[in-house]
């Protein structure tokens, strides 16, 4: 059986130079394995979401494990596992890598050798050099592949706290401006690191070596040396939150800039699949984007039980009653989770004003290819389309703690 299914592979087009190294699960279907796709020895297939464009290589350089991803057109991946992730056209990784569930790499974003990403987007053009850990966050700036944001080699963003959460989500740049391809590039230098959840604004330069802790939301700064407070032994109780504004505020804006982007692809993305791989990897981005707004959700709940937790300890320390702050905020949050949960997840709508989204649509030149036609937009197109995606931002992230129960846009 397994030989008949290579042999149906190679009669339809696909380049298998080692039939005998290679292994084709019984739930992948075949006709998502389109020609002019190379499987190199070692590549093992699963998951009947899995599909593979024309002109990709799979394994150039090593072994992959590849499940349930949907890859486009013109990719290769050198090696290493790749499992429900979405890898649009021209994207380029290296060997070694672990790209695990809730992964979005846009057109013309790479990464050099051992990069793990998880729950991660790279928007078009970002680059990620090598020995990266790059879990929870989003990226965007640059214009093109040779004006781009990038990651330096050796860098981390750290994602697990102390208190045992990962409300940690990082943005760097964000969508409404990001999918225009016009802003400038960040980079981020080697053998440093961002502690989430952090903010960087477009034209960001964090030097070499900076283990970075803060928001960082003018434009065009470098940063050199630590951000943190001059390093001192002080008192710190693990589990036990103190002012939690920051977190609340970037995860909310980060679950902003996630619906935002699925209304992007709903109604621009959308224009361009005409293409069969292209149609699988929109079905695949939505999908992952869906994935990435449940993930931050589940986070956040685990967040609410250990501020649960943290309240209990201090109502201990403090028989007489508790200080106004921090936790009040504290309180407030907890009460309002459970609606503030239901307006912020998944299958909460929220498409902003269709009055803008549809002179957007209306002002932009739709041609065969994406990344053509966005970087063809009028000022006075861009400058609408951005407007709607921020009303979305916007709308997420309205009020302290956002409406007393959920509403539909």
């Amino acid at each position: 059986m397994a030989d008949t299914r290579l042999a149906a592979l190679k009669a339809s087009g696909v380049i298998i130079p080692v039939p005998d190294q290679v292994y084709i699960a019984e739930d992948v279907d075949l006709d998502r394995i389109e020609a002019g796709s190379v499987l190199h020895p070692g590549t093992r297939l699963s998951g009947t979401d899995l599909a593979i464009g024309p002109g990709s290589v799979i394994g150039s350089e090593g072994p992959v494990v590849l499940k349930d991803s949907q890859i486009g057109s013109g990719v290769a991946l050198g090696s290493g596992s790749f499992s429900r992730c979405t890898v649009l056209d021209g994207v380029d990784v290296g060997p070694g890598a672990h790209i695990r569930p809730g992964c979005l790499l846009e057109e013309g974003s790479s990464c050099a050798h051992s990069v793990g990403l998880k729950q991660t987007i790279l928007m078009p053009h970002v680059v990620l050099g090598s020995l990266i850990n790059f879990c929870d966050c989003m990226m965007t700036g640059g214009t093109s592949r040779s004006d781009h944001s990038e990651v330096g080699s050796s860098y981390i963003h750290f994602n697990y706290t102390p208190h045992r959460d990962k409300a940690t989500p990082s943005l760097m740049g964000d969508v409404p401006r990001g999918v225009m391809l016009d802003q400038p590039p960040i980079f981020l230098g080697g053998q440093g690191g961002i502690v989430g959840p952090v903010r960087i604004a477009y034209g960001t330069v964090l030097a070499a070596g900076t283990i970075h802790r803060r928001d960082v939301l003018e434009p065009g700064l470098l940063i050199t040396g630590s951000a943190a407070p001059r390093a001192r032994p002080r008192p710190y109780q693990p589990g036990l939150y103190g002012n939690i504004t920051r977190i609340l505020t970037n995860n909310r804006t980060y679950l902003g800039n996630l619906h935002a982007l699925r209304e992007w692809y709903r109604h621009v993305r959308v224009l361009f699949t005409a293409e069969p791989a292209a149609r699988r990897c929109h079905a695949g981005a939505l999908l992952r984007l869906d994935e990435l707004i449940t993930e931050r959700i589940k986070q956040l709940d685990r967040f609410v039980l250990r501020l649960t937790e943290s309240l209990e300890r201090a109502r201990a320390e403090h028989p007489d009653g508790l200080p106004q702050s921090p936790y009040s905020l504290h309180e407030q949050f907890i009460a309002q989770w459970p609606n503030l949960r239901l307006w912020l997840q998944a299958d909460a709508t929220h498409e902003g004003s269709r009055e803008q989204r549809q002179a957007f649509l209306d002002e932009a030149v739709t041609g065969s290819s994406y990344l053509d036609t966005i970087k063809q937009l009028t000022p006075a197109a861009r400058k609408t389309g951005t407007e709607w995606l921020q009303g979305i931002v916007d709308e997420l992230t309205s009020g302290s703690l956002g409406p007393a129960r959920p509403t539909s846009s």
